[in-house]
């Protein structure tokens, strides 16, 4: 047989173009829905957290501003991470190495950093949002500084753990990373940020202590933010400097996501399903970006796409796959939302109302998903930057805000609010 274009894995192995092989991408459907159901069932777990935490919501008025960006860093930063070691194992550069040097740890000091500036950033305009539509008297900047990066910083741990786990268990398994690693640490982020959020709002309003704390908080993260620009690591440089700037673009986006949720707050907690269903349904939407995203980057790297203006037709081919994927995935998320809300005692609109709400918004998302991320990636590739850092994070960041919209329009539309 003769193979058309090489893929070639970090064993050595021959695979053909992702986009030409039947079997293959059969292979590549099969790893993505394993990965993506898992993914509905751990950020579901989080939306009942989220459902659940109606006296902290109330108590901190503004908390639900910050949760989409809060959510999104996690899983841009860790989820860019996953992607830039799935482009190493595929071109043969990753392995397990803790030398500062290694492609693992300069990856993982990058994202560290990243995630505590990107963190006090959110914080930041997060309070000056509040304050310029009068979302958050409650809350002062104190507490949102420590909310935000305490919180960040939690979740941030447990996930850096979690990407090593399932990169090293990708690559040793040999599947492919950018099937597994992507969604799973996207949605995987979804659940260990809200009850971060949830942990760390026990530190805020607590006067003295709150400002001191956060006092401290801005104190370092000016210090790692001046460390980080000037590091003698070319890497974890490189991965810095270019993040900083998409993931503040990203900041912008969620925050007006995290506008448009905290003005329905009270529609959301009479309909607590929704609130339920809300991570698992921006965390999927963020996974398939994420998977296509990623794919189409180690695609262009290693010259098996032309990265052109006009999506190839294995592009497009390969977006009709996810597609094709993404339906199935969103009536799981809307059942698993109406049966966790039932066991819960949370309120719900039913099942048949719920799993429309998630389809409608879904085939939304999922047309604005394969656009954002072909675009995004390709122009990226075309100036010469790294389309790992900046892919998922615009298409992730682009979905919180398009997700929130099409699921308050969904709810207008099956007269669940």
């Amino acid at each position: 047989m003769t193979l058309e274009r090489g893929h070639f894995y970090h064993n050595g192995s021959v695979r053909t173009s992702w986009f030409v092989s039947t079997s293959l991408r059969v292979i590549d459907s099969r790893q993505r829905f394993i990965a993506l159901i898992i993914g509905v069932l751990v950020a579901s777990s989080g939306g009942l957290i989220l459902a659940s935490a109606e006296t902290t919501l109330s108590k901190f008025p503004g908390l639900l501003l910050l949760l989409p960006g809060a959510i999104a860093l996690r899983g841009n930063i860790f989820g860019s991470m996953g992607s830039r070691l799935g482009t190493a194992a595929h071109m043969g550069t990753f392995g397990l190495s803790y030398r500062v040097e290694s492609v693992l740890l300069q990856n993982l000091l990058a994202s560290g950093s990243l995630s505590l500036i990107s963190s006090a950033v959110l914080a930041i305009l997060a309070k000056g949002t509040a304050s310029a539509f009068g979302l958050s008297s409650a809350m002062t900047l104190a507490d949102f500084m420590v909310i935000s990066v305490i919180g960040g910083i939690l979740s941030s741990v447990f996930l850096a753990f979690i990407t090593i786990i399932l990169s090293v268990g990708a690559v040793k398994n040999e599947w492919d990373l950018d099937n597994v690693v992507a969604p799973l640490v996207t949605t995987t982020g979804d659940l260990l940020t809200v009850p971060s959020l949830i942990l760390a709002s026990y530190l805020a309003g607590r006067s003295g202590f709150t400002n001191s704390l956060a006092l401290l908080i801005a104190c370092i993260s000016v210090i790692v933010l001046i460390l980080s620009f000037k590091t003698s690591h070319d890497r974890f440089r490189r991965i810095f400097r270019q993040s900083i700037p998409v993931l503040g673009f990203a900041v912008v986006l969620d925050l007006i996501a995290g506008f448009v949720v905290e003005k329905r707050l009270k529609d959301l907690l009479e309909v607590e399903a929704i609130l339920v269903l809300l991570p698992a349904f921006m965390g999927i939407a963020g996974a398939l970006g994420g998977i296509l995203s990623s794919r189409l980057s180690t695609q262009f790297h290693l010259g098996l796409d032309d990265a052109s203006p006009v999506p190839s037709r294995s592009s497009l081919r390969g977006a009709a796959d996810l597609s094709a994927l993404a339906i199935p995935i969103f009536i799981f998320s809307g059942l698993i939302a109406h049966l966790i809300s039932l066991v819960a005692d949370q309120s719900t609109p039913g099942l048949a109302k719920l799993v429309l709400v998630s389809v409608i918004a879904g085939s939304i998302v999922t047309l604005f998903v394969c656009v954002v991320a072909y675009y995004t990636t390709m122009g990226s590739f075309r100036f010469g930057l790294d389309p790992d850092t900046y892919g998922i994070p615009v298409v992730t960041s682009s979905l919180d805000l398009v997700g929130a919209f099409t699921i308050i329009l969904a709810m207008v539309l099956t007269g669940v609010i």
